[in-house]
């Protein structure tokens, strides 16, 4: 077992935040600020994860972000992934292009029209990529293409020569 970790000496404006920050509107914060504290009166972080029903990694992981950035760490920040990587580079868009330029048919499929959905089931069957995206991933690997997905809509007509006239919004 390693050493405790707990957080460095507090200044008096830290303190100062540290308790405004205990009567904030979100429990993120109220969180944080509790084990900070909790951590500044000497408490190992299992004593605060029992205390406040979390897992010790996750007290000594703000413990350790407070003593880097201060009370800059105790606000919730970005769930946005730090690098995003798309799943089709340049030779799988092209491919899925060509896929789309086909009939869904010609991939055993029960319908003519594409969809997004379709498109992704289509596309990870044919190995263009390693797993089952989803439909947005699919619009947007399509925009990068330069190519605007429109979703297809079915047209109803009639034989009825009068078939347009009986369907004009009627004035009166």
């Amino acid at each position: 077992m390693g050493k405790p970790i707990f957080v460095r000496k507090l200044k008096e404006k830290e303190l100062r935040e540290l308790a405004a920050g205990l009567r904030s509107s979100k429990p993120f914060t109220v969180r944080r600020c509790q084990m900070v504290l909790a951590s500044s009166r000497g408490k190992t972080a299992p004593n605060i994860a029992e205390f406040i029903g979390c897992d010790d990694q996750t007290v000594r992981n703000v413990i350790k972000a407070f003593n880097e950035r201060g009370v800059a760490a105790l606000p919730a920040g970005s769930r946005r992934p730090k690098t995003v990587q798309p799943l089709f580079g340049e030779e799988q868009a092209d491919r899925l292009k060509a896929l789309l330029h086909r009939s869904p048919r010609d991939f055993d499929q029960e319908t003519s029209l594409w969809t997004l959905e379709l498109a992704a089931e289509v596309s990870f069957a044919e190995g263009l990529t390693p797993r089952r995206v989803s439909g947005e991933c699919i619009r947007l690997a399509l925009k990068r293409l330069g190519i605007a997905w429109k979703r297809a809509k079915h047209w109803i007509t009639s034989p009825d020569p009068e078939y347009k006239r009986k369907k004009m919004p009627v004035t009166g």
